[in-house]
């Protein structure tokens, strides 16, 4: 799984007027979990803009007074009106433990479905996954090359080693529907018959 760097300072106060000033000065207030104890700072807002406003799921190296850790983000919140990062919930990486996160989902391959005029409806674009951290994937790789008009592919479908989908199983991750003009084309047909 990729990763990115981002370093951080520690806060020295940790109070509302604090959290109004740094984020004035276009830092994100932060906090570290999953350690002995945790740890406040803050980083840059444009640091973790390549993190925030991307599909791909990321590791984060962080750096923060000299000590290195690697985590994931755990929480995020918003400002209401700007949409701003206002503050990040960072947890810390434990090689021994799994952790849960949701990764995209990639469809591969051409559905024979959709060539003879079916619509293809995906409906879960991430899936939640729980692993160890070294067994974590960039996507989840799903084929679409038997996909027919009026199949789908279901969560229990998808067969990965190391790692568990915690979706439910019956949950439908792409399908293939009869469009409008399929409909159209069989009415039209059944009518011609006749």
């Amino acid at each position: 799984m990729k990763s990115i760097a981002i370093s951080g300072s520690l806060r020295e106060n940790v109070g509302k007027r604090d959290a109004k000033e740094l984020r004035y000065n276009g830092q994100v207030p932060a906090v570290l979990y999953g350690g002995a104890t945790q740890t406040h700072f803050y980083v840059s807002a444009a640091d973790l803009r390549a993190v925030v406003y991307t599909p791909v799921v990321h590791f984060i190296d962080l750096e923060i007074a000299g000590v290195k850790s690697q985590a994931i983000i755990q929480d995020i919140q918003f400002h209401p009106l700007t949409e701003k990062i206002t503050h990040v919930d960072f947890l810390l990486l434990d090689e021994k433990k799994p952790i849960s996160i949701e990764i995209p989902v990639k469809l591969t391959g051409t559905s024979p479905g959709v060539k003879v005029g079916g619509k293809l409806v995906q409906k879960l674009r991430k899936l939640r996954i729980k692993a160890l951290p070294k067994d974590h994937l960039d996507a989840i790789e799903v084929s679409i090359e038997s996909l027919e008009v009026g199949k789908s592919v279901k969560v229990s479908d998808i067969k990965l080693d190391n790692l568990t989908i915690t979706n439910a199983k019956e949950d439908t991750i792409v399908s293939v529907t009869t469009s409008r003009a399929l409909r159209q084309a069989e009415q039209e047909a059944a009518q011609g018959k006749k």
